[in-house]
């Protein structure tokens, strides 16, 4: 049986917040947000961005605590206008919020002459939370058919509720040791374990046509064309039982097995159900049966349904570091993080039912119990930190996913794809930054970054896309004492807007309809953050 409605999928927020590839986030300090090219630090946040960075630390504990607030507004709009341009969506305007009021970046490390320690806790992937009040165009399509399908009933509007709300998070707890060759470069390397969990709760219920009669709900007039066709299938089956299976209607009205209006009221069943009035009764009866089933199956799909899920799964990451002072002020930094493997199993309360099988099994989103992955690409990342003059500081930096070669467990038409199908490019970041410091107390900052994703048309999706951003940070830092530091920063992110022809299945007639659909993202964060050592 062809599916009737869609509801959420599991990769939705399992994406990256703000800076970074597909899955994963770069946006590590609030250092970072307050200059976005951090990849050749040689502060505590190297710990993340330069391990190998971390020898130029003077000897002794180092320790940073910050958090950003991050809040995401996400627009879909979907132009459907159903079979022929008459009908279609009550409002394709969608919006939706993403907010992460707590994305923390914990870091600590012990530096002595030779060899340093260290150890850092936070988001690497997700790290929000996506709240949708009347859920997407895609959950609503399917529902918006239901007026063209029963037009010749009066049917002329609809209505129905939907929500939706996500969580993920992808929490990293790495160590690392690093060592210092010489003056000249230092290297490191270390695992970091990242322990990922989604939860998904959402419904789709008081799916409701409006009739002449008024408005009524989908599932109880499915449940009443089943009736009919019980109905009609209770006489059939008793003429193929009496022996009469092999004769059509006209004809056992002629053999008087069956009266004028019977036949009339017959023929105007199969004629209601889309078959010819000619075929033999046990043929009918086959009709009848079928859309019986089918009919009921509909209106189970069209009933109130509730889905409460959390997917849990652990995966490594490996990650070598390299640091190269050349000149005593300039720094390059060159970080490889190796791809991380990450199976999520689906633990579900309760799930929504998306189709039958031709046996009747009810097909349902999350199966309890079921796995599926969501790697993390590998990561090359390359920076530099020059110093103009003992005040101004140059920097820059670049990222390269290794997208093409991670699985990312993506569905097109609800079939696993592998990467070539979806993504025809890696993704990268440029990032570029300048740093002054006022005095001995104060120093202010600002920067630039660019992403840039290489997906396909068939990655994007109401519910997963992926756009060119540009992101821009500044604000400061202040001294307060030669060992405690305060960093601030704000950062906003506008996104180039998307645009892609859907197509979407009108079940009736099993055709399929384009319609255009645009995206729209925007984020703004704000962060604090103490470097402090002794």
């Amino acid at each position: 049986m062809r599916r009737i409605l869609t509801f959420i999928s599991a990769t939705f927020i399992t994406g990256s917040l703000l800076a970074g590839g597909l899955v994963t986030n770069t946006n590590q300090s609030a250092s970072w947000v307050r200059l976005p090219a951090r990849d050749a630090s040689t502060s505590i946040d190297a710990v993340y961005y330069n391990p190998a960075g971390l020898m130029k630390l003077d000897n002794g504990f180092h320790f940073s605590i910050s958090n950003q607030v991050i809040h995401q507004n996400k627009e879909v709009h979907n132009y459907y206008t159903g079979p022929g341009g008459a009908f279609g969506l009550n409002d394709g305007l969608y919006k939706g919020k993403v907010s992460a009021p707590v994305f923390p970046g914990v870091y600590a490390a012990y530096k002595m002459d030779k060899l340093a320690f260290s150890f850092g806790f936070n988001p690497v992937g997700g790290g929000g939370g996506a709240k949708f009040d009347r859920g997407l165009p895609s959950f609503e399509m399917s529902a918006s058919d239901l007026v063209p399908a029963l037009v010749s009933k009066g049917a002329s509007g609809y209505r129905v509720n939907t929500y939706f709300e996500g969580t993920s998070v992808y929490y990293g707890f790495q160590g690392g040791v690093s060592y210092k060759i010489n003056d000249f470069i230092s290297v490191a390397g270390g695992v970091r374990v990242v322990s990922a969990k989604n939860t998904y709760q959402g419904y789709l219920k008081d799916i409701e046509i409006s009739l002449p009669t008024g408005w009524t709900r989908a599932d109880v007039i499915m449940n009443g064309i089943s009736a009919q066709a019980t109905t009609a299938a209770g006489s059939t089956t008793a003429l193929v039982t009496a022996g009469a299976g092999a004769l059509t209607l006209a004809q056992a009205e002629q053999a008087t097995i069956i009266t004028t209006q019977q036949r009339l009221a017959l023929e105007g069943a199969l004629a209601a159900f889309g078959s010819p009035t000619t075929i033999t009764i046990a043929q009918a009866d086959a009709v009848f049966k079928g859309a019986a089933a089918k009919y009921a199956a509909t209106a189970s799909l069209l009933g109130d349904q509730e889905a409460d899920v959390t997917q849990t799964g652990t995966g490594y990451t490996p990650f070598l570091s390299v640091n190269i002072s050349p000149l005593e002020n300039l720094n390059i930094a060159v970080k490889y993080e190796f791809a991380t493997k990450i199976e999520l199993t689906n633990k579900t309360k309760k799930d929504i039912t998306t189709d039958y099988t031709e046996g009747g099994v009810p097909v349902t989103m999350f199966p309890n119990g079921e796995k599926v992955r969501n790697d993390m690409p590998a990561m090359l990342s390359l920076g530099v930190d020059y110093g103009v003059t003992s005040k101004l500081n140059v920097t820059a930096g670049v990222h390269y996913f290794f997208d093409k070669s991670a699985n990312y467990g993506h569905k097109v038409n609800d079939v696993y794809v592998p990467n070539s199908a979806i993504i025809d490019k890696n993704y990268y970041e440029l990032a570029a930054g300048l740093q002054y410091k006022i005095n001995d107390m104060f120093l202010v900052s600002g920067g630039y970054l660019y992403s840039r994703p290489g997906v396909k048309a068939d990655f994007q999706s109401d519910l997963t896309y992926e756009l060119p951003a540009s992101t821009v940070g500044a604000g400061g830092a202040v001294n307060i004492l030669k060992n405690l530091q305060v960093n601030l920063g704000f950062a906003y992110t506008f996104y180039d807007k998307g645009e892609k022809i859907v197509y979407h299945l009108f079940s009736p007639t099993q055709t399929s309809i384009p319609a255009r659909e645009t995206y729209f993202i925007d984020t703004m964060v704000i962060a604090a953050g103490v470097d402090f050592s002794f």
